[in-house]
C-alpha cells in the first residue's frame, strides 16, 4: 500500500493539537530528542540551519526540513530569501523552531541561538491581533490565512510556549522580564479571543472552526475543502490548552464543559473507517466507512453549524454529507474522521473536572 504523505501529516497536526506542551517534530521538521543531546554538534547543525531560514520578520516559513544537510549553494539560495514575508505558525512554524532554538542555547550557551530566539519571540508578539487572536502568516495578511487560526494548532502552538515563557518554565529562563510579562499578557488576551469565539448555537456554546474572522470572529472557511463549520480536531487542542490553565475563572470552566459537553454529543458509534486497499486508486487504496456495533466512539472533522450533521469538503467548493460523495482524491488526502477527543475525554477531563468543579 502506498504511504498517503498528506494524510499522515495532517494526523500527526491533530495530534499536536492535541498534546501542545511537545515539540513538533514532522509537523515543524525538526527532532525531538532527550535533554543532552541538545548540545551536540549536530543539534548546533541543525540550529544554524534553523537561524539560516529565519526570515527578517523573526518567523519562519513552514513545511521545511531544518534537519537537512545544506551545501553551500543552497545556503546561499536560502540567505537570498531572508526577506521574504512567509513567515507562519502553519504546520508548526516558528512555535517549534523557538522551542528548538530554546533548548540548544540552554545546552550550548552559544548567543546567536539565544538573539534569534528572542528575535523570534518579538514576532510572534507583533504578530498577535488587538483582539487576542493570531492569523496564520504574518506579515502577509492575505485570504483566509489572515483570520485567527486555530487549524493545525497554530494558534495554540503559540500560546504554549508564550504561556511557558510568562511561567518562567524551563528552557525559557534566560528571556528578560520585559518579555516575560509581554508573554504574559499575550496569553492572556488569546484566552479571551477563545472564549469569544467559541460558537454559540440555541443560546448554547459549543467549539470551534478552524478558522474565525480576525474582527467579528465568526467562523470563516479556509481552503475549498475545509468548510466554516465546528471541528472536532482543533477543538480539542483548544480545551486542553484551557484545562492547564491553573485555578480557572468560572468563564473558562464553563467553556470547557460546553466543549465537553458538544464532544459527547456529536460523537459517532457502531461504524468504522477503513482503509482499503485499491491499486485503481492514485494512493493505492481508498477510504470506506463500514457498520461495526463493536467499534469504538469516532467523530467527523467538520460538523455543520446549527445541526451538528458532519459534512465534508472538496476542491470544487461544495459541502457533501457523506464522505463517499467527495472525490477520491479528497477521500484519501484528507483526516475526515478520528479518535482526537478520545483520550482527553477518558482521562483528562474527569481529573480535571475532579479539580476544579464544585460538585
Amino acid at each position: 500500500m502506498k504511504v498517503n504523505r498528506e494524510e499522515l501529516s495532517k494526523a500527526l497536526l491533530c495530534l499536536f493539537a492535541v498534546a501542545t506542551a511537545s515539540v513538533a517534530g514532522s509537523a515543524g521538521k525538526i527532532p525531538e530528542r532527550e535533554p543532552k543531546w541538545y548540545g551536540s554538534d549536530e543539534a548546533v547543525r541543525i540550529a544554524d540551519n534553523v537561524l539560516l531560514y529565519q526570515r527578517t520578520t523573526g518567523g519562519w516559513p513552514a513545511n521545511v526540513d531544518m534537519s537537512r544537510e545544506l551545501t553551500e549553494e543552497q545556503k546561499d539560495k536560502v540567505r537570498t530569501a531572508k526577506d521574504k514575508v512567509d513567515s507562519t505558525l502553519d504546520n508548526g512554524a516558528t512555535h517549534t523552531h523557538l522551542r528548538y532554538l530554546a533548548r540548544v542555547y540552554n545546552a550550548t550557551k552559544q548567543e546567536r541561538f539565544k538573539e534569534a530566539f528572542l528575535k523570534g519571540l518579538d514576532y510572534l508578539l507583533k504578530a498577535q491581533y488587538a483582539n487576542g487572536g493570531w492569523p496564520q502568516t504574518y506579515p502577509s495578511l492575505r485570504g483566509y490565512s489572515k483570520f485567527i487560526t486555530f487549524n493545525d494548532g497554530a494558534m495554540i502552538g503559540a500560546m504554549t510556549v508564550l504561556r511557558d515563557i510568562a511561567e518562567n518554565k524551563a528552557p525559557y529562563a534566560f528571556v528578560d522580564e520585559n518579555r516575560r510579562q509581554r508573554a504574559g499578557r499575550a496569553v492572556q488576551e488569546g484566552i479571551q479571543c477563545i472564549l469569544k469565539c467559541q460558537i454559540v448555537v440555541d443560546g448554547r456554546r459549543t467549539a470551534w472552526c478552524q478558522q474565525h474572522d480576525d474582527k467579528t470572529l465568526q467562523p470563516r472557511p479556509a481552503r475549498a475543502f475545509e468548510p466554516a463549520a465546528i471541528t472536532a480536531c482543533e477543538s480539542v487542542g483548544i480545551v486542553e490548552f484551557l484545562t492547564s490553565i491553573d485555578n480557572p475563572r468560572q468563564e473558562i470552566i464553563g467553556a470547557v464543559q460546553n466543549a465537553v459537553a458538544w464532544f459527547d454529543n456529536v460523537k459517532i458509534t457502531g461504524i468504522r473507517q477503513v482503509s482499503k486497499p485499491d491499486e485503481s486508486q492514485e494512493r493505492g487504496f481508498d477510504k470506506v466507512i463500514v457498520a461495526d456495533p463493536t467499534a469504538p466512539p469516532i467523530w467527523a472533522r467538520f460538523y455543520e453549524i446549527g445541526t451538528n450533521r458532519p459534512i465534508f469538503g472538496d476542491r470544487d467548493g461544495k459541502v457533501y454529507s457523506a464522505m463517499s460523495q467527495i472525490s477520491a482524491e479528497r477521500r484519501t488526502g484528507y483526516s475526515w474522521y478520528g479518535d482526537w477527543p478520545a483520550n482527553m475525554l477518558r482521562k483528562d477531563y474527569p481529573r480535571w473536572r475532579g479539580k476544579w468543579v464544585r460538585q
